[in-house]
């Protein structure tokens, strides 16, 4: 069983062949929670593919909100993505630092505001790194380039329409955090946050999409068989959450290579929705 969008991953042999290519522009996402060190920037400045721009997905975001990296305007995205060089006509490859965690982001994010020819590098840096391929700590400076920016709304959800599907039903809501921050048995790594999960969701923690050996996607078939697994119905819309919008992205990009319908991301995710408030919470595993 292929991949029904095999051009939205590329292996490390593909972009090692295409690295020189003139319309390729690499892209590290990697991402690290707030407090961690090295940060995801510091660890970019040591080593990273060859020409690679860092997309730092704290700055490229609404710097009005209180939540952690909510999407920018579209005007302050294009902004960002001319000063990375990243523009029209690009093929853009993502990777970050474990192989999935983090990448997933940039990717969705660059397809909510239209960029449609984006991939993400199988097996990220650690199946890079294995094979010995080249890593730099010289840090680019991109030509600038155009970027049309159009935000598709139809890729993102808010808390008012979460809110609204708990009692329509209409969309299937797939959590990509750890069984035990989904059922409410572990505590929540960000402060003042409640525990448990979004009353009616489904859970599949966004690593068992990965051979944990290679840190590769898994098989279509067996990615598949996760996603049925977790409950998920084929012809049913899908919106994914997480800790804070990041981790669901994976989900998204899996469901992405599957060939199911565009699966939307709850931006605000837990950040929002776990905040004390009205919004109801369920604990327990499903």
């Amino acid at each position: 069983m292929p991949y029904a969008n095999p051009d939205a991953l590329v292996s490390t042999e593909w972009l090692a062949r295409h690295l020189e290519a003139p319309d390729l522009r690499v892209v590290d996402g990697s991402f690290t929670l707030p407090g961690v060190t090295p940060t995801a920037r510091e660890l970019y400045a040591q080593r990273h593919l060859p020409g690679a721009v860092f997309f730092d997905i704290d700055d490229i975001a609404d710097e009005q909100s209180s939540l952690p990296h909510m999407l920018p305007s579209a005007e302050k995205f294009a902004q960002r993505m001319r000063r990375l060089g990243l523009g029209d006509g690009h093929k853009i490859v993502i990777y970050d630092g474990t192989g999935l965690s983090s990448a997933a982001r940039p990717w969705w994010m660059l397809r909510v505001f239209g960029h449609r020819d984006v991939a993400i590098l199988d097996g990220g840096l650690p199946k890079w790194q294995a094979e010995g391929r080249p890593v730099t700590d010289e840090i680019p400076a991109p030509r600038e380039r155009h970027f049309t920016a159009r935000l598709n709304t139809l890729l993102v959800r808010d808390k008012a329409q979460l809110l609204e599907n708990l009692a329509s039903r209409r969309e299937q809501v797939l959590d990509a955090g750890a069984p035990g921050r989904f059922a409410g048995t572990e505590k929540e790594p960000r402060a003042a946050l409640r525990s448990g999960h979004i009353p009616g969701s489904l859970n599949l923690h966004y690593d068992a999409l990965i051979d944990p050996r290679t840190r590769t996607l898994l098989p279509a078939e067996e990615l598949a068989r996760r996603f049925a697994a977790a409950g998920l119905e084929r012809g049913k819309p899908v919106v994914t959450t997480c800790g804070s919008g990041v981790s669901a992205c994976a989900l998204a990009f899996g469901l992405y290579l599957l060939g199911w319908p565009d699966a939307a991301v709850y931006d605000g995710s837990w950040s929002e929705w776990g905040l004390p408030g009205d919004t109801p919470v369920e604990t327990g595993a499903r």
